[in-house]
């Protein structure tokens, strides 16, 4: 079954009620590889309950309308989808346990031709289920490296954030686990690519690969240990493109860049060799951009 370019694109989603706790908040964390020090009150803060903080990027996970590509009437070849980049704007604090509504739309459905794939571009606000307040908006594009060819326009993505042309600024090394995927997916994040060793060699890839999602949390978490002191609250919107495949194991390095209220960062799977994020840029309070 092809894409059917209307259909998908004026695809209904339901709203998704998502009630979280406290114990979710620092399954989130742990899953994206805080604790690993456990005598780091920087990293504890996040894992513990005495004075819990929400660690920044786990919007990404709240009112998230499952993984709706595999249902067959997308048209979608969902085994060769991969998650191309991701962002979010924050615009209310977040709060260690609560419950959000998730509002997911399809904005844009690039078809790139039948050789190169098309572009599914995403966006959902999450809002508090009790006051309505807007509590986060997140992007999300996927390439459907399958699907090209269906007749829909070829636009493209807005061009990459822009990265400094001197050395890193600061570099910091944080390790993966060997059962990351395992762990991050009980966020909700199912696809079998990140557990099914058969799916993964079906995509083709050598093993189940780290979600997208968790080597983001991995870089925003290498830019508050590195550059802002574990000053979650000064993070305001990050954006990202995936460039490489994660395996959980890999150590990943992160190199950043502060310039102003902007913190620019790309990351390396040090091992392989293999630059898994780029045109990273993380927005900070004070700069008016973050919304953008």
């Amino acid at each position: 079954m092809a894409i059917d370019y209307e259909q998908l694109l004026n695809r209904r989603f339901e709203l998704i009620e998502h009630s979280y706790s406290a114990r979710d908040t620092m399954l989130y964390a742990l899953g994206i590889g805080l604790g690993a020090d456990p005598l780091d009150p920087g990293q504890l803060a996040f894992i513990y309950e005495e004075q819990l903080k929400v660690f920044p990027t786990m919007p990404v996970i709240l009112g998230y309308p499952g993984f709706w590509a595999r249902e067959p009437d997308t048209g979608i070849d969902w085994r060769r989808l991969v998650h191309a980049e991701q962002g979010f704007e924050l615009h209310a604090p977040l709060v260690p346990e609560g419950r959000v509504i998730g509002r997911n739309r399809i904005s844009a459905l690039y078809d790139k031709g039948a050789e190169k794939g098309a572009l599914l571009c995403q966006e959902r606000q999450v809002t508090d289920a009790v006051s309505g307040e807007l509590i986060a908006t997140i992007h999300q594009v996927s390439m459907l490296r399958g699907d090209g060819g269906f007749g829909g326009p070829a636009g493209s993505l807005p061009p990459p954030h822009a990265m400094p042309e001197r050395s890193a600024d600061m570099v910091c090394d944080l390790p993966t686990l060997p059962q990351a995927a395992l762990l991050y997916r009980l966020n909700g994040d199912f696809n079998p690519l990140h557990a099914d060793p058969a799916v993964a060699a079906g995509a083709g890839f050598p093993r189940p690969i780290l979600h997208g999602l968790c080597t983001m949390g991995v870089a925003c978490h290498a830019a508050l240990r590195g550059m802002l002191a574990y000053r979650a609250d000064r993070i305001r919107a990050m954006r990202v493109r995936f460039t490489g495949v994660v395996l959980p194991g890999d150590t990943l390095r992160t190199e950043l860049w502060m310039d102003g209220d902007v913190v620019s960062f790309r990351t390396t799977a040090l091992e392989r060799n293999v630059l898994v994020l780029n045109a990273g840029k993380i927005t900070l309070a004070g700069d008016s951009a973050a919304t953008h």
